[in-house]
């Protein structure tokens, strides 16, 4: 879960990241306000948003199938360990 969450963020934080080099690249300062308008921090936040949804759809789609748990039981005076089936 905690992997899941943090492609997430990741893939949301990337237009952001993007943006702040392509200010970098045209010789302004990314960490001043005035660089980035209202107008682009709409269509940020839309991709944003947009690849982490496109990552999680792919993750569950494509993702490892993992079955059902079967827990840790005892078996014929054995311990065995949880799995997934």
């Amino acid at each position: 879960m905690t992997r899941a969450l943090l492609e997430s963020i990741g893939l949301f934080l990337t237009p952001f990241v993007c943006y702040a080099a392509f200010l970098m690249f045209r010789a302004r300062h990314p960490l001043i306000a005035a660089s980035w308008s209202r107008g682009a921090l709409s269509w940020l936040t839309l991709a944003g948003l947009a690849l982490a949804m496109a990552g999680l759809a792919s993750l569950a789609l494509f993702g490892p199938e993992q079955g059902a748990y079967t827990p840790a039981h005892v078996e014929n005076g054995r311990l065995l360990p949880g799995r997934f089936q």
